[in-house]
């Protein structure tokens, strides 16, 4: 007999090493500096609470969380909503996919010059995001405020060459995302993402705003990405819910974003 059991025990005990190997290694999740990180982080500390490590890295771009998933440098990321994934996809040909829904950010339009839009002079500077998406969103939202008209059919897709009546001859500055959150010190009126103000330590911006998109666009919401080959990965199914169920991680959002719960949803609780 004892033959027979120390030849089952060594495959049994290398297949609890090989087991405990892969428990071990770290879900490595990629997202934006600011309020996008710092929830993660929130989420990571609760994840290790229940045996899940999580390692967080920090990105101050809006292209490089994409390519370092794309490399398997990432086994997810958490920075972008569903039409600029769209885009990227479109784009780079990336073979992602969706494993969860996170917080629905509010975007605004804020100025430390005026009060209101009667005050913007013709010829004011307006920041808007650079990238395709996001600015198709913030010239929704001027459009909105009746300072342009986009060209028909244009909608959140719509870029600066989709405007067709500018009467106050507005000039647009096009920004990297990241970087509105400094342009509304340098323009008449940015677009800007009130969390962004809130990071920088400027809630008291974020909150003043003076026109806010929905907080019922589900399509804005960021989402966690993962490669199509890696989407049922248990570790990337245990990390999202662990976030959308987890109260210390609600509480962590709600300061992020001020304390102002206009400014944001959480769109996982409406499906």
């Amino acid at each position: 007999m004892k033959p027979t059991f120390s030849r089952f025990l060594l495959p049994l005990a290398a297949t609890f090493f090989l087991l405990g190997g892969a428990q071990a290694q770290a879900l490595k999740v990629g997202a934006s500096a600011g309020v996008h990180a710092d929830t993660m982080e929130a989420a990571a500390r609760e994840a290790r609470k229940q045996g899940l490590d999580v390692k967080v890295i920090e990105f101050t771009d809006w292209t490089t969380p994409n390519t370092a998933l794309q490399a398997g440098d990432l086994d997810l990321n958490y920075f972008q909503h569903q039409a600029f994934l769209d885009n990227a996809i479109k784009e780079r040909g990336y073979k992602f996919a969706v494993a969860g829904v996170g917080v629905l950010p509010n975007i605004g339009l804020f100025s430390h010059r005026i009060k209101k839009f009667e005050e913007l002079k013709d010829g004011a500077k307006v920041a808007v995001a650079s990238d395709p998406v996001n600015q198709g969103r913030g010239l929704s939202l001027l459009e909105k405020a009746g300072l342009i008209k986009l060209r028909e059919g244009a909608g959140l897709r719509g870029s600066v060459n989709d405007i067709v009546a500018n009467p106050r001859k507005l000039k647009f500055v096009e920004v990297e995302g990241p970087q509105l959150v400094r342009a509304i010190d340098d323009v008449d009126l940015a677009q800007g993402i009130p969390a962004h103000f809130v990071s920088a330590g400027k809630p008291q911006v974020a909150s003043s705003g003076l026109l806010y998109t929905g907080v019922a666009d589900r399509l804005f919401a960021i989402r966690f990405v993962t490669r199509q080959d890696n989407v049922n990965d248990p570790r990337v199914k245990k990390f999202v819910k662990v976030f959308q169920e987890s109260k210390a991680v609600r509480d962590e959002i709600s300061r992020l974003f001020g304390g102002d719960a206009r400014l944001y949803s959480l769109p996982w609780l409406n499906q």
